[in-house]
Protein backbone atom coordinates (compact mmCIF):
# COMPACT_ATOMS: atom_id res chain seq x y z
CA UNK A 1 0.00 0.00 0.00
CA UNK A 2 2.76 2.40 0.95
CA UNK A 3 5.58 3.08 -1.66
CA UNK A 4 9.02 4.47 -0.49
CA UNK A 5 8.08 7.60 -0.64
CA UNK A 6 4.88 7.18 1.71
CA UNK A 7 7.31 5.86 4.27
CA UNK A 8 9.37 8.47 3.82
CA UNK A 9 6.68 10.80 4.43
CA UNK A 10 5.58 8.97 7.40
CA UNK A 11 9.24 9.39 9.17
CA UNK A 12 9.46 13.19 8.52
CA UNK A 13 5.63 13.13 10.43
CA UNK A 14 7.62 11.75 13.38
CA UNK A 15 5.25 8.85 13.08
CA UNK A 16 5.70 5.30 12.78
CA UNK A 17 4.00 3.10 10.49
CA UNK A 18 2.20 1.20 13.08
CA UNK A 19 0.53 3.84 14.01
CA UNK A 20 -0.45 5.01 10.24
CA UNK A 21 -1.70 1.52 10.05
CA UNK A 22 -3.94 1.46 13.16
CA UNK A 23 -5.67 5.01 12.10
CA UNK A 24 -6.52 3.32 8.95
CA UNK A 25 -8.22 0.30 11.02
CA UNK A 26 -9.92 3.31 12.68
CA UNK A 27 -11.03 4.50 9.85
CA UNK A 28 -12.87 0.75 8.53
CA UNK A 29 -14.03 -0.20 12.15
CA UNK A 30 -15.21 3.05 13.59
CA UNK A 31 -15.18 3.71 17.38
CA UNK A 32 -17.54 2.16 19.67
CA UNK A 33 -20.06 4.36 21.10
CA UNK A 34 -19.78 4.90 25.00
CA UNK A 35 -21.92 3.06 27.67
CA UNK A 36 -24.01 5.54 29.34
CA UNK A 37 -24.84 4.59 33.19
CA UNK A 38 -27.10 8.06 33.34
CA UNK A 39 -26.79 11.70 32.87
CA UNK A 40 -24.65 13.43 36.35
CA UNK A 41 -26.98 15.43 37.65
CA UNK A 42 -27.19 17.91 41.01
CA UNK A 43 -26.21 15.77 43.80
CA UNK A 44 -25.88 12.95 41.62
CA UNK A 45 -22.02 13.83 40.04
CA UNK A 46 -22.18 17.61 40.03
CA UNK A 47 -21.61 19.31 42.90
CA UNK A 48 -23.74 22.31 44.10
CA UNK A 49 -21.71 24.70 46.55
CA UNK A 50 -23.89 26.77 48.97
CA UNK A 51 -22.98 30.06 48.78
CA UNK A 52 -21.75 29.85 53.01
CA UNK A 53 -19.47 27.17 51.91
CA UNK A 54 -17.85 29.35 48.45
CA UNK A 55 -15.76 31.54 51.28
CA UNK A 56 -13.88 28.33 52.30
CA UNK A 57 -12.88 27.00 49.32
CA UNK A 58 -11.65 30.50 47.75
CA UNK A 59 -9.62 31.21 51.25
CA UNK A 60 -7.94 27.32 50.63
CA UNK A 61 -7.02 28.84 47.02
CA UNK A 62 -5.41 31.41 48.32
CA UNK A 63 -3.45 29.85 50.76
CA UNK A 64 -2.35 27.29 48.12
CA UNK A 65 -1.08 30.48 46.27
CA UNK A 66 1.09 31.59 49.12
CA UNK A 67 2.82 28.44 48.96
CA UNK A 68 5.67 28.15 46.11
CA UNK A 69 3.03 26.01 43.91
CA UNK A 70 3.80 26.52 40.04
CA UNK A 71 0.24 27.57 38.57
CA UNK A 72 -0.16 28.21 34.57
CA UNK A 73 -3.19 29.33 32.71
CA UNK A 74 -3.38 27.03 29.44
CA UNK A 75 -5.27 28.85 26.48
CA UNK A 76 -6.02 26.92 23.53
CA UNK A 77 -5.56 29.58 20.46
CA UNK A 78 -5.14 28.34 17.47
CA UNK A 79 -6.95 28.17 14.44
CA UNK A 80 -8.09 30.62 12.21
CA UNK A 81 -11.30 32.63 13.28
CA UNK A 82 -13.07 32.21 9.86
CA UNK A 83 -16.07 30.49 11.19
CA UNK A 84 -16.75 33.52 13.39
CA UNK A 85 -17.47 35.54 10.41
CA UNK A 86 -19.01 32.76 8.23
CA UNK A 87 -21.98 35.02 7.41
CA UNK A 88 -20.31 37.98 6.51
CA UNK A 89 -18.09 35.52 4.15
CA UNK A 90 -21.60 34.25 2.81
CA UNK A 91 -22.85 38.21 1.91
CA UNK A 92 -19.41 38.75 -0.21
CA UNK A 93 -20.67 35.55 -1.96
CA UNK A 94 -23.78 36.56 -2.18
CA UNK A 95 -26.04 37.88 -5.54
CA UNK A 96 -27.11 40.69 -3.25
CA UNK A 97 -25.44 44.22 -2.30
CA UNK A 98 -27.45 45.41 0.74
CA UNK A 99 -27.39 43.58 4.21
CA UNK A 100 -30.53 40.96 4.02
CA UNK A 101 -30.04 38.16 6.51
CA UNK A 102 -30.88 39.28 10.13
CA UNK A 103 -27.13 38.65 11.03
CA UNK A 104 -26.11 41.03 8.06
CA UNK A 105 -28.46 43.63 9.74
CA UNK A 106 -27.61 43.09 12.91
CA UNK A 107 -23.88 43.60 11.61
CA UNK A 108 -23.81 47.28 9.95
CA UNK A 109 -26.69 48.67 12.44
CA UNK A 110 -24.57 48.26 15.23
CA UNK A 111 -20.96 48.39 13.41
CA UNK A 112 -19.62 51.27 15.38
CA UNK A 113 -20.06 49.11 18.41
CA UNK A 114 -17.59 46.76 17.80
CA UNK A 115 -13.80 47.51 19.22
CA UNK A 116 -12.20 47.07 16.00
CA UNK A 117 -14.43 50.12 14.58
CA UNK A 118 -11.61 52.29 14.51
CA UNK A 119 -9.10 49.95 12.75
CA UNK A 120 -11.90 49.11 10.49
CA UNK A 121 -12.45 52.91 9.72
CA UNK A 122 -8.71 53.47 8.96
CA UNK A 123 -8.38 50.33 6.74
CA UNK A 124 -11.00 51.65 4.71
CA UNK A 125 -9.98 55.11 4.26
CA UNK A 126 -6.59 53.18 3.17
CA UNK A 127 -8.20 50.85 0.64
CA UNK A 128 -11.19 52.81 -0.80
CA UNK A 129 -10.46 56.45 0.36
CA UNK A 130 -13.52 57.16 2.43
CA UNK A 131 -14.96 56.16 5.88
CA UNK A 132 -17.20 53.24 7.00
CA UNK A 133 -20.20 55.18 7.44
CA UNK A 134 -19.32 57.04 3.63
CA UNK A 135 -19.00 53.69 2.22
CA UNK A 136 -22.41 52.54 3.72
CA UNK A 137 -24.23 55.80 2.40
CA UNK A 138 -22.63 54.96 -1.05
CA UNK A 139 -24.27 51.66 -0.81
CA UNK A 140 -20.73 49.88 -0.26
CA UNK A 141 -21.77 47.11 2.16
CA UNK A 142 -19.57 44.67 0.58
CA UNK A 143 -15.92 47.00 0.23
CA UNK A 144 -16.76 47.35 4.61
CA UNK A 145 -16.65 43.62 4.92
CA UNK A 146 -13.49 43.18 2.86
CA UNK A 147 -11.53 45.79 4.34
CA UNK A 148 -12.32 43.48 7.69
CA UNK A 149 -11.87 39.82 6.70
CA UNK A 150 -9.57 40.67 3.09
CA UNK A 151 -5.65 39.97 3.97
CA UNK A 152 -5.21 43.75 1.79
CA UNK A 153 -7.26 45.00 4.98
CA UNK A 154 -7.71 43.99 8.46
CA UNK A 155 -7.37 40.29 7.65
CA UNK A 156 -9.78 39.39 10.14
CA UNK A 157 -10.86 36.42 8.38
CA UNK A 158 -8.08 34.95 8.53
CA UNK A 159 -5.82 35.87 11.79
CA UNK A 160 -6.87 33.93 14.81
CA UNK A 161 -9.38 35.15 17.58
CA UNK A 162 -7.07 35.86 19.58
CA UNK A 163 -5.29 38.75 17.66
CA UNK A 164 -8.62 40.27 16.96
CA UNK A 165 -10.06 43.17 19.00
CA UNK A 166 -13.25 42.30 21.01
CA UNK A 167 -13.15 44.99 23.86
CA UNK A 168 -13.30 48.35 24.55
CA UNK A 169 -11.45 50.69 27.06
CA UNK A 170 -10.31 54.07 27.45
CA UNK A 171 -6.45 53.51 27.41
CA UNK A 172 -6.98 51.26 24.09
CA UNK A 173 -8.85 48.29 23.36
CA UNK A 174 -8.09 45.15 23.82
CA UNK A 175 -8.05 41.94 22.20
CA UNK A 176 -8.37 37.47 23.78
CA UNK A 177 -4.62 37.62 24.43
CA UNK A 178 -5.07 41.01 26.23
CA UNK A 179 -7.79 39.47 28.50
CA UNK A 180 -6.64 36.35 29.30
CA UNK A 181 -3.49 37.86 30.29
CA UNK A 182 -5.15 40.64 32.85
CA UNK A 183 -7.88 37.74 33.78
CA UNK A 184 -4.89 35.53 34.81
CA UNK A 185 -3.51 38.03 37.15
CA UNK A 186 -6.77 37.61 39.06
CA UNK A 187 -6.38 34.18 39.93
CA UNK A 188 -3.27 32.40 38.98
CA UNK A 189 -0.87 34.99 40.18
CA UNK A 190 1.92 33.10 42.51
CA UNK A 191 3.72 34.44 45.82
CA UNK A 192 5.89 36.31 43.36
CA UNK A 193 3.29 37.93 41.73
CA UNK A 194 4.17 36.00 38.84
CA UNK A 195 1.60 34.60 35.84
CA UNK A 196 2.62 31.94 34.08
CA UNK A 197 0.20 31.72 30.86
CA UNK A 198 0.60 29.27 27.81
CA UNK A 199 -0.60 29.58 24.44
CA UNK A 200 -1.50 26.68 22.23
CA UNK A 201 -1.07 28.71 18.83
CA UNK A 202 0.16 27.81 14.80
CA UNK A 203 3.27 28.01 13.64
CA UNK A 204 2.36 30.93 10.92
CA UNK A 205 0.65 32.93 13.78
CA UNK A 206 3.06 32.54 16.24
CA UNK A 207 4.97 35.41 15.61
CA UNK A 208 1.96 37.94 15.54
CA UNK A 209 1.66 36.73 19.17
CA UNK A 210 4.81 36.91 20.13
CA UNK A 211 4.84 40.88 18.66
CA UNK A 212 1.37 41.34 20.37
CA UNK A 213 2.80 40.45 23.58
CA UNK A 214 6.10 41.74 23.58
CA UNK A 215 4.35 45.27 22.56
CA UNK A 216 1.82 44.93 25.35
CA UNK A 217 3.43 43.25 28.22
CA UNK A 218 5.25 45.99 30.23
CA UNK A 219 2.14 47.89 30.04
CA UNK A 220 -0.17 45.12 31.74
CA UNK A 221 2.91 44.45 34.45
CA UNK A 222 2.72 48.12 35.56
CA UNK A 223 -1.19 48.34 35.39
CA UNK A 224 -1.69 45.28 37.19
CA UNK A 225 1.59 44.94 39.33
CA UNK A 226 2.53 41.71 38.24
CA UNK A 227 5.11 39.99 35.76
CA UNK A 228 3.76 37.67 33.50
CA UNK A 229 5.69 34.83 32.17
CA UNK A 230 4.45 34.11 28.49
CA UNK A 231 4.92 30.71 26.61
CA UNK A 232 3.60 28.66 23.43
CA UNK A 233 3.61 25.79 21.63
CA UNK A 234 2.70 24.38 18.44
CA UNK A 235 0.60 21.25 17.76
CA UNK A 236 3.10 18.52 17.23
CA UNK A 237 3.26 16.83 13.56
CA UNK A 238 3.24 13.49 14.85
CA UNK A 239 -0.21 14.31 16.29
CA UNK A 240 -1.60 14.74 12.88
CA UNK A 241 -3.76 11.94 11.49
CA UNK A 242 -3.34 10.13 8.13
CA UNK A 243 -6.98 11.50 5.51
CA UNK A 244 -8.60 8.71 3.59
CA UNK A 245 -11.04 9.07 0.36
CA UNK A 246 -14.67 7.54 0.62
CA UNK A 247 -13.31 4.23 0.17
CA UNK A 248 -11.50 4.04 3.30
CA UNK A 249 -8.24 4.58 1.22
CA UNK A 250 -5.06 6.86 2.00
CA UNK A 251 -6.32 10.43 0.43
CA UNK A 252 -3.35 11.59 -2.11
CA UNK A 253 -3.00 14.97 -2.86
CA UNK A 254 -2.21 16.05 -6.81
CA UNK A 255 1.85 14.71 -6.11
CA UNK A 256 0.89 11.91 -5.14
CA UNK A 257 1.95 12.12 -1.37
CA UNK A 258 -0.47 11.62 1.32
CA UNK A 259 -2.56 13.94 2.93
CA UNK A 260 -2.07 14.69 6.93
CA UNK A 261 -4.42 16.59 8.99
CA UNK A 262 -4.10 18.03 12.48
CA UNK A 263 -5.86 15.62 14.80
CA UNK A 264 -7.98 18.05 16.72
CA UNK A 265 -8.12 19.44 19.69
CA UNK A 266 -7.20 16.10 21.62
CA UNK A 267 -3.73 16.63 19.94
CA UNK A 268 -2.90 19.25 22.66
CA UNK A 269 -2.51 16.46 25.40
CA UNK A 270 0.47 16.81 24.15
CA UNK A 271 1.32 20.14 24.63
CA UNK A 272 -0.29 19.83 28.03
CA UNK A 273 1.75 17.12 28.99
CA UNK A 274 5.08 19.55 27.95
CA UNK A 275 4.17 22.13 30.38
CA UNK A 276 5.64 22.25 33.39
CA UNK A 277 3.51 23.10 36.43
CA UNK A 278 1.65 21.67 39.73
CA UNK A 279 -1.99 23.24 38.82
CA UNK A 280 -3.47 24.45 35.14
CA UNK A 281 -6.28 26.12 34.36
CA UNK A 282 -7.78 25.63 30.69
CA UNK A 283 -10.22 28.02 29.24
CA UNK A 284 -10.63 28.75 25.67
CA UNK A 285 -9.58 31.51 23.84
CA UNK A 286 -12.55 33.29 23.33
CA UNK A 287 -14.35 33.37 26.60
CA UNK A 288 -13.22 36.33 27.76
CA UNK A 289 -14.98 39.10 29.47
CA UNK A 290 -14.31 43.17 29.80
CA UNK A 291 -12.63 44.04 33.24
CA UNK A 292 -15.88 45.11 35.03
CA UNK A 293 -16.72 41.65 34.99
CA UNK A 294 -13.69 39.85 35.92
CA UNK A 295 -13.95 39.88 39.27
CA UNK A 296 -17.65 37.45 39.18
CA UNK A 297 -15.61 35.76 36.73
CA UNK A 298 -12.56 35.09 39.16
CA UNK A 299 -14.44 34.16 41.93
CA UNK A 300 -15.57 30.92 40.38
CA UNK A 301 -12.47 30.01 38.82
CA UNK A 302 -10.81 30.50 42.85
CA UNK A 303 -13.99 27.88 43.37
CA UNK A 304 -13.26 25.74 41.51
CA UNK A 305 -9.32 25.55 42.04
CA UNK A 306 -10.33 25.50 45.82
CA UNK A 307 -12.39 22.25 45.18
CA UNK A 308 -9.33 20.26 43.45
CA UNK A 309 -7.04 21.76 46.36
CA UNK A 310 -9.13 20.59 48.76
CA UNK A 311 -9.98 16.84 47.24
CA UNK A 312 -6.48 15.88 46.05
CA UNK A 313 -5.13 16.44 49.41
CA UNK A 314 -7.45 14.44 51.13
CA UNK A 315 -6.38 11.68 48.21
CA UNK A 316 -2.77 12.41 48.89
CA UNK A 317 -3.49 11.53 52.43
CA UNK A 318 -5.13 8.21 51.42
CA UNK A 319 -2.15 7.49 49.40
CA UNK A 320 0.66 8.01 52.18
CA UNK A 321 -2.03 5.60 54.45
CA UNK A 322 -1.70 3.34 52.06
CA UNK A 323 1.89 3.26 51.02
CA UNK A 324 3.08 2.56 54.75
CA UNK A 325 0.36 -0.20 54.54
CA UNK A 326 -1.44 -1.72 57.32
CA UNK A 327 -4.46 0.21 57.03
CA UNK A 328 -7.62 -0.68 59.27
CA UNK A 329 -10.73 -1.76 57.83
CA UNK A 330 -12.33 1.12 58.82
CA UNK A 331 -9.65 3.28 57.23
CA UNK A 332 -10.21 1.28 53.81
CA UNK A 333 -13.78 1.88 53.92
CA UNK A 334 -13.76 5.91 54.67
CA UNK A 335 -11.17 5.28 51.10
CA UNK A 336 -13.49 3.47 49.58
CA UNK A 337 -16.36 5.69 50.62
CA UNK A 338 -14.52 9.19 49.00
CA UNK A 339 -13.76 7.50 45.78
CA UNK A 340 -17.39 6.35 45.35
CA UNK A 341 -18.89 9.57 46.97
CA UNK A 342 -16.75 12.41 46.34
CA UNK A 343 -15.14 11.41 43.43
CA UNK A 344 -18.21 9.51 41.95
CA UNK A 345 -16.36 6.54 40.94
CA UNK A 346 -18.61 3.10 40.94
CA UNK A 347 -17.07 -0.29 41.60
CA UNK A 348 -17.83 -3.10 39.14
CA UNK A 349 -20.67 -4.86 39.38
CA UNK A 350 -18.80 -8.11 39.99
CA UNK A 351 -17.18 -6.86 42.51
CA UNK A 352 -13.34 -5.88 42.62
CA UNK A 353 -10.79 -8.17 41.14
CA UNK A 354 -7.63 -7.30 42.65
CA UNK A 355 -6.87 -5.84 46.71
CA UNK A 356 -8.77 -3.16 47.92
CA UNK A 357 -6.04 -1.31 48.78
CA UNK A 358 -4.59 -1.68 45.19
CA UNK A 359 -7.58 -0.46 43.46
CA UNK A 360 -7.88 2.52 45.69
CA UNK A 361 -3.98 3.49 45.03
CA UNK A 362 -5.12 2.78 41.30
CA UNK A 363 -7.90 5.11 41.57
CA UNK A 364 -6.54 7.82 43.85
CA UNK A 365 -2.93 8.02 42.20
CA UNK A 366 -3.97 9.66 39.15
CA UNK A 367 -3.73 13.51 37.85
CA UNK A 368 -7.56 15.41 38.85
CA UNK A 369 -9.63 17.68 36.96
CA UNK A 370 -11.99 19.71 38.47
CA UNK A 371 -14.73 21.08 35.77
CA UNK A 372 -17.33 23.86 35.62
CA UNK A 373 -20.62 22.62 34.70
CA UNK A 374 -23.31 25.53 34.14
CA UNK A 375 -26.74 25.05 33.14
CA UNK A 376 -27.91 24.18 29.32
CA UNK A 377 -29.41 26.97 27.80
CA UNK A 378 -28.68 25.41 24.40
CA UNK A 379 -25.26 26.59 24.17
CA UNK A 380 -22.80 24.20 22.35
CA UNK A 381 -20.75 21.89 24.76
CA UNK A 382 -19.52 19.12 26.31
CA UNK A 383 -22.42 17.27 28.43
CA UNK A 384 -21.81 15.45 32.31
CA UNK A 385 -22.18 11.64 32.04
CA UNK A 386 -21.67 8.76 34.18
CA UNK A 387 -20.11 6.40 31.63
CA UNK A 388 -19.02 2.67 32.02
CA UNK A 389 -15.23 2.25 31.90
CA UNK A 390 -13.01 -0.52 30.04
CA UNK A 391 -12.00 -1.81 33.63
CA UNK A 392 -15.86 -2.50 34.94
CA UNK A 393 -16.19 0.85 36.88
CA UNK A 394 -18.10 3.94 36.10
CA UNK A 395 -17.43 7.34 36.60
CA UNK A 396 -17.90 11.17 35.21
CA UNK A 397 -16.62 11.92 31.74
CA UNK A 398 -17.81 15.06 29.18
CA UNK A 399 -18.88 13.74 26.26
CA UNK A 400 -19.93 14.95 23.10
CA UNK A 401 -23.04 13.90 20.80
CA UNK A 402 -20.86 11.88 18.50
CA UNK A 403 -20.24 9.28 21.54
CA UNK A 404 -23.20 8.51 22.30
CA UNK A 405 -25.50 5.68 20.48
CA UNK A 406 -28.62 7.57 18.43
CA UNK A 407 -30.21 3.56 19.14
CA UNK A 408 -29.62 3.23 22.48
CA UNK A 409 -32.67 4.26 24.59
CA UNK A 410 -30.96 4.20 27.94
CA UNK A 411 -28.31 6.24 26.21
CA UNK A 412 -30.77 8.83 24.82
CA UNK A 413 -33.03 8.81 27.82
CA UNK A 414 -29.60 10.04 29.98
CA UNK A 415 -29.23 12.61 26.94
CA UNK A 416 -33.02 13.95 27.02
CA UNK A 417 -32.15 14.37 31.33
CA UNK A 418 -28.99 15.95 31.14
CA UNK A 419 -29.15 19.78 32.58
CA UNK A 420 -25.52 20.95 32.45
CA UNK A 421 -22.86 21.57 30.04
CA UNK A 422 -19.01 22.05 30.28
CA UNK A 423 -17.95 25.29 28.56
CA UNK A 424 -13.85 24.16 28.53
CA UNK A 425 -13.68 25.47 32.12
CA UNK A 426 -11.42 23.34 34.19
CA UNK A 427 -8.19 23.26 36.78
CA UNK A 428 -6.18 20.37 36.45
CA UNK A 429 -3.58 19.02 39.21
CA UNK A 430 -0.92 16.86 37.10
CA UNK A 431 1.58 16.18 39.71
CA UNK A 432 1.43 12.94 42.03
CA UNK A 433 2.25 13.74 45.59
CA UNK A 434 5.95 13.47 45.51
CA UNK A 435 5.91 16.26 42.90
CA UNK A 436 6.49 13.78 39.97
CA UNK A 437 4.31 15.14 36.50
CA UNK A 438 2.11 12.47 35.24
CA UNK A 439 2.30 11.27 32.29
CA UNK A 440 -0.81 12.91 30.68
CA UNK A 441 -0.81 10.41 27.40
CA UNK A 442 -0.96 7.26 29.56
CA UNK A 443 -4.81 8.84 30.52
CA UNK A 444 -6.13 9.10 27.26
CA UNK A 445 -8.70 6.80 26.23
CA UNK A 446 -7.56 6.20 22.58
CA UNK A 447 -11.78 4.54 21.65
CA UNK A 448 -13.10 8.04 22.10
CA UNK A 449 -12.07 9.55 18.77
CA UNK A 450 -14.06 10.55 15.60
CA UNK A 451 -14.24 10.25 12.03
CA UNK A 452 -15.56 13.82 10.51
CA UNK A 453 -16.07 14.18 6.43
CA UNK A 454 -14.06 17.17 5.11
CA UNK A 455 -13.30 18.53 1.56
CA UNK A 456 -9.41 19.02 0.10
CA UNK A 457 -9.69 20.70 -3.58
CA UNK A 458 -13.11 19.37 -4.14
CA UNK A 459 -12.65 16.40 -3.34
CA UNK A 460 -14.64 14.78 0.01
CA UNK A 461 -12.12 12.99 2.54
CA UNK A 462 -12.70 11.25 5.97
CA UNK A 463 -10.49 13.00 8.80
CA UNK A 464 -9.74 11.49 12.29
CA UNK A 465 -10.07 13.18 15.04
CA UNK A 466 -8.12 12.11 18.43
CA UNK A 467 -9.76 11.96 21.47
CA UNK A 468 -10.95 15.47 22.64
CA UNK A 469 -8.72 16.95 25.05
CA UNK A 470 -11.04 17.59 27.77
CA UNK A 471 -13.45 14.19 26.53
CA UNK A 472 -11.37 11.34 26.01
CA UNK A 473 -8.30 13.08 25.83
CA UNK A 474 -8.84 13.14 30.41
CA UNK A 475 -11.03 10.10 30.74
CA UNK A 476 -8.51 7.98 33.11
CA UNK A 477 -8.39 10.79 35.00
CA UNK A 478 -10.34 12.06 38.85
CA UNK A 479 -13.34 13.98 37.71
CA UNK A 480 -15.15 16.74 40.02
CA UNK A 481 -18.15 18.39 38.30
CA UNK A 482 -19.00 21.37 39.91
CA UNK A 483 -21.69 24.15 39.40
CA UNK A 484 -21.04 27.81 37.93
CA UNK A 485 -23.42 30.34 36.50
CA UNK A 486 -23.92 30.60 33.48
CA UNK A 487 -22.76 34.24 33.89
CA UNK A 488 -19.40 32.39 33.63
CA UNK A 489 -19.32 31.45 30.29
CA UNK A 490 -19.43 34.28 27.55
CA UNK A 491 -17.80 32.81 23.85
CA UNK A 492 -17.43 34.55 20.99
CA UNK A 493 -18.51 32.15 18.44
CA UNK A 494 -19.68 34.78 16.04
CA UNK A 495 -18.84 38.62 15.10
CA UNK A 496 -22.41 39.65 16.78
CA UNK A 497 -21.83 38.10 19.83
CA UNK A 498 -19.52 40.52 20.50
CA UNK A 499 -22.32 43.20 20.71
CA UNK A 500 -24.15 41.10 23.72
CA UNK A 501 -24.12 43.20 26.85
CA UNK A 502 -21.23 41.31 28.54
CA UNK A 503 -18.97 42.29 25.77
CA UNK A 504 -19.47 45.85 25.44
Amino acid sequence: MFTPRDLAQIKEMNLSLAEVEEQLKRFKQGFPYLTIISAATIDKGIMRIPETAEKQYIEEWAHFLRDDHQVVKFVPASGAASRMFKDLFAFLDADYAVPTTEAEKTFFGNIDKFAFYLSLDASCKDLYGHTVSELVERGRYKDVVSALLMPDGLNYGYLPKGLLLFHKYPEGNRTPVGEHLTEGSYYAMNRDREVNIHFTVSPEHRPFFEALVGARKSAYEMKLDCFFDVSYSEQKPSTNTIAVDMNDEPFREEDGSLLFRPGGHGALIENLNDVDAEIIFIKNIDNVVPDRLKPHEAQYKKLLAGVLVRLRQRAFGYLEKLEKGNCSTEELAEMFEFTKNELCIIPPEGGLTESLPDYLKRKLDRPFRVCGMVKNVGEPGGGPFIVKNADGTASLQILESSQIDPNDPKAMEALKKSSHFNPVDLVCAVKDRKGKKYHLPDYVDKNTGFISKKSKNGKELKALELPGLWNGGMSDWNTIFVEVPISTFNPVKTVNDLLRPEHQ
